[in-house]
């Protein structure tokens, strides 16, 4: 069965739907029916999957059909609702403050039907906001959902330049903000460069880290492990550092004053 990945917003989760006997493009906006609201989708991925393996998407959910592709109508009503967000996030800005809750919004989405609101924030810790979902619920008259996001989301939103001298990954092409952590700096042999060079503007670790982390971890394991006792052709030595995209050690030498020599892996025995 063929599945259309559809996204909602920049900071939502990717949906799951059926295509069905839809011509359907990466790019094209269609409706969906989600959680009893109607919804414009932006189709992320196309991809063919065995029917077996549908149960295992969308969270444990069935699949459901999309409805159709947008009209041209569906699209203006959906620029329509873009409109009125700076007004409704003022709103809510404005009732946190009234609550003094610890909390900075970042962005809010209108469903297509305008039948749910979703404020998204960022925040510390956990945050009582039931008193603040009362008050949204009261004057926008419609149902108030809040999703508290991450620091990363957050710049995933914004979106801005990295280091790298284009538009972040996540503003352009990422789907889903995978685990980055330290090992994989490690792993790529740049945790010396610091925290600076290797955290984006969200402050995280740079989801590129993850780019080659598959190719790195499938060379390691050719590698003895450091601090291992090797023959090289300039006599034995002890492995302390690895040049993993070279397939080379750095050795350092029983003998010769324990110079330090790059030997190629094909060239070392135990």
């Amino acid at each position: 069965m063929k599945v259309a990945e559809v996204q909602l917003n920049q900071w939502d989760r990717l949906y799951n739907f059926l295509v069905g006997d839809l011509d359907l493009n990466i790019g094209d906006y269609i409706l969906i029916d989600l959680q009893d609201v109607k919804e414009i989708g932006k189709v992320r991925g196309l991809k063919e999957i065995p029917e077996k393996e549908a149960k295992t998407l969308n969270e444990g959910e069935e699949l459901k059909p999309i409805l159709r592709k947008a009209t041209l109508k569906d699209l203006e009503q959906l620029e329509a609702n873009e409109k009125v967000k700076p007004a409704a996030l003022e709103v809510c800005r404005k009732l946190v403050e009234k609550n003094q809750l610890p909390m900075k919004l970042v962005d809010v989405h209108f469903s297509f039907d305008k039948n749910k609101i979703v404020f998204a924030f960022i925040a510390d810790g956990r945050v009582d906001f039931r008193a603040l979902v009362k008050d949204l619920t009261r004057h926008f008259q419609s149902n108030i959902r809040l999703q508290q996001l991450g620091v990363r989301d957050e710049a995933k939103i914004n979106g801005d330049i990295g280091s790298c001298g284009i538009i972040q990954c996540c503003k352009t092409h990422l789907k889903v903000l995978g685990n980055v952590n330290a090992e994989q700096a490690e792993l790529q042999q740049v945790s010396h460069r610091g925290a600076e060079r290797l955290s984006g503007i969200c402050g995280r670790l740079k989801c590129c880290l993850r780019y080659e982390n598959d190719l790195y971890k499938d060379l390691a394991v050719k590698f003895p492990a450091l601090g291992s006792i090797v023959k090289t052709p300039r006599g034995k030595g002890e492995i302390v550092e690895w040049h993993i995209l070279k397939l080379t050690v750095m050795v350092k030498l029983e003998q010769e004053e324990g110079a330090l020599v790059e030997v190629p892996l094909a060239k070392i025995s135990r």
